[in-house]
């Protein structure tokens, strides 16, 4: 679903994505690391299609990122780290604005409305205005409209930031679900190690722009030196994060 060939990115003189090439098939859950600066964020961007590559190709579904933008776009969803909604809309009229962007008739758009605000208990408050919402709310409508017009692709730049551990955990299966039952191909980008760990099914840790390892969690945690070492340890390891023992 996300194929990635020699994928340069820049600001200027400054090289942020440094010849990234991965795969992500459709129903994986792949958990994008790095240190803070490494590239991840910018070859989200890339992938959606808001920065356009300095070199080499992106493809989403089938479809280059630059050349055919447009069904590009259309084939995935992008939740960022920092959720935005219209402070004078309702979370609902947030929502039906989403779908009428995908081009969803009315009758579906409210099915999904009320089926997502229930999966992410919104309901009680899907009709107040966003301008009071709390960050965590904010996050919670944001991802329901991520999921209004079925992506093919989801990409998600720390997912978990403002989420109740109930939020959380409903969110995670939720991710799972969309990822086993029917086929999306999540991309997340994220810090919080534990989150990889319990549902990545592979996971690849970028340093300054550069792609450094790429596996499954246990394949990670083999190249521990010792069995008490988790992924945490070898990330930090591999980043340069903590010097050796």
């Amino acid at each position: 679903m996300i194929e990635i060939n020699a994928l340069v990115a820049c600001y200027g003189t400054k090289t942020a994505v440094d010849g990234l090439t991965l795969a992500i098939p459709g129903g994986e859950i792949f958990a994008f690391l790095g240190p803070n600066g490494a590239g991840k964020t910018t070859t989200i961007k890339v992938i959606a299609g808001l920065l356009r590559p300095g070199g080499g190709s992106v493809r989403v579904a089938g479809f280059d990122v630059v050349r055919e933008a447009l069904a590009a776009k259309s084939a995935l969803s992008y939740v960022p780290d920092e959720p935005y909604l219209y402070d004078m809309l309702t979370g609902r009229e947030f929502l039906h604005f989403v779908a009428d962007l995908y081009r969803i008739d009315r009758a579906r758009a409210e099915r999904e409305v009320e089926r997502l605000a229930e999966a992410f208990d919104i309901g009680p408050w899907i009709d107040e205005l966003a301008v009071g919402y709390s960050h965590g709310m904010k996050q919670r409508v944001v991802v329901t409209a991520a999921l209004l017009h079925a992506p093919k692709v989801l990409l998600l730049d720390e997912p978990l930031v403002g989420l109740d551990p109930k939020s959380a955990r409903r969110f995670k299966d939720i991710l799972r679900r969309e990822a086993r039952e029917c086929g999306v191909a999540v991309f997340m980008s994220t810090h919080t190690l534990a989150l990889a760990e319990e549902i990545g099914d592979r996971v690849g840790i970028l340093d300054r722009g550069r792609l450094v390892k790429l596996g499954t969690v246990d394949q990670i945690r083999a190249l521990a030196r010792s069995p008490e070492q988790g992924l945490e340890d070898v990330f930090l390891e591999i980043t340069g994060g903590v010097a050796e023992a």
